[in-house]
């Protein structure tokens, strides 16, 4: 897979559970279960800009993030690059490996020096059977990224594109304690999630900042001002 050679996560310095204790599929089972998993997992390493998969590649693994970040995203057919989500340390991949052997459809990029578990079909169906709550974790995660998947079809074909942003925004304040949050990705990235360009997204921010909705901070930081606002965007 990458350029290290893969290596017993449970080898691994620190905590044995440490690759698969963050996964929402897994964080509920017992200690002994975890290590069971340990012992089926692989930790590789990978460097930023580093594909762990291609589209068209087989898929026979789930890939769990457990430092780093890691892009995934399709082609369209005229080449231009769909960002799909990124995964942070605790998220997941590969899932679909689980219930049908298949190919990827999309492309797995590494983000920053990632470190990643990987788990592969036979072991995981294995897994499943044993613990069946694992299956039930990983309906639920099927359940959030149709839906969030559905709310961004509807928005590409509804939404113009700064009530797309204005979205977003309120979508990332919801996961903040406070009224500031950090962008959770570039301004690339965020553009080819939402299906604008860049420039378009600096010209928005600042649109929204001239009429008191937001204010830019240092570090891809947004404070919201005025959400009531921002919402009838």
């Amino acid at each position: 897979m990458g350029k290290n050679d893969s290596h017993q996560c449970h080898h691994h310095a620190g905590a044995p559970k440490a690759c698969v204790s963050l996964v929402p599929i897994f964080n509920h089972l017992e200690v002994e279960q975890l290590e069971e998993i340990m012992a089926v997992a692989q930790s590789v390493s990978f460097e930023k800009g580093e594909i762990i998969f291609h589209a068209g590649d087989r898929s026979d693994s789930l890939y769990i993030v457990n430092k780093g970040k890691v892009k995934i995203f399709r082609l369209s057919e005229t080449g231009k690059e769909q960002l799909v989500r990124i995964l942070k340390p605790g998220d997941f991949t590969g899932e679909l490996a689980l219930f049908r052997n298949d190919m990827h459809e999309s492309f797995a990029e590494v983000m920053t020096d990632t470190q990643v578990c990987t788990i592969h079909q036979a072991d995981l169906q294995e897994l499943l059977l044993k613990y069946p709550s694992i299956s039930l974790k990983i309906l639920a995660e099927f359940s959030n990224r149709l839906d969030q998947s559905e709310k961004q079809t509807t928005r590409f074909a509804t939404e113009k594109v700064e009530t797309r942003i204005a979205l977003f925004l309120t979508e990332c304040l919801e996961d903040s304690q406070s009224k500031e949050f950090l962008l959770p990705m570039s301004k690339k990235n965020l553009a080819s999630y939402l299906g604008t360009t860049p420039e378009t997204i600096s010209r928005k921010l600042s649109e929204f900042e001239d009429h008191g909705f937001i204010k830019q901070k240092a570090h891809k930081k947004i404070e919201i001002i005025d959400l009531d606002g921002l919402l009838l965007i």
